[in-house]
């Protein structure tokens, strides 16, 4: 039996004009592209007009939004770090689905200052864990202050192999948890 390609969506959590969270999405889909058991799909939050406050019945934007979580088997956060933590417009996202979180792996691509993200991602790691999500282990972290040519660091050995790990464990915990929720389904 061949099994249906894991479905990972990358998710852009920067909304920021000027960004850097978009070519880094789009390097960690051109790494994900070389393994025929992934499928990948851009979730970019700058796409979404979703509402500044939380509405008490879910507008189309944030079914649509949902309804890409649900459809996923695992995750990947493209996140900055602003301030030690991650922004509120991917926080407002995550809080738009919950039960669509369950039983899925999540990995993260981060970048900051000197940090290069780590601090956004132990702070997603107490959110995603709330959501009864599993984070891996390892990720890709990028220093902004690395040097001027983003594209030549992201070529490098160190990130391409973290990708990679990354990607092993996103792929281990995928077909598990979903075997896993085809099984028997979640319940919190």
């Amino acid at each position: 039996m061949i099994e249906a390609p894991l479905r990972l969506a990358v998710i852009i959590g920067s909304t920021r004009e000027g960004r850097v969270g978009d070519r880094l999405a789009r390097w960690f889909v051109a790494q994900a592209g070389l393994r025929r058991e992934v499928s990948t799909v851009v979730v970019d939050l700058a796409d979404y007009a979703f509402p500044t406050g939380y509405p008490a019945r879910a507008t189309p934007q944030m079914s649509a939004f949902a309804a890409e979580i649900d459809q996923a088997d695992a995750f990947v956060v493209v996140t900055p770090e602003y301030n030690h933590s991650f922004p509120a417009s991917l926080k407002q996202a995550i809080d738009f689905a919950y039960d669509e979180w369950h039983a899925k792996p999540v990995g993260f691509v981060s970048y900051g200052c000197r940090s290069a993200g780590q601090h956004a991602v132990d702070q997603l790691r107490t959110v995603f864990t709330a959501l009864h999500a599993v984070t891996v282990r390892d990720g890709v972290g990028v220093d902004l202050l690395g040097g001027d040519d983003l594209d030549a660091r992201l070529a490098e050995e160190n990130p391409v192999q973290a990708a990679q790990v990354l990607l092993d464990q996103l792929c281990w915990w995928g077909v598990t948890l979903r075997a896993g929720r085809a099984t028997r389904p979640y319940v919190s």
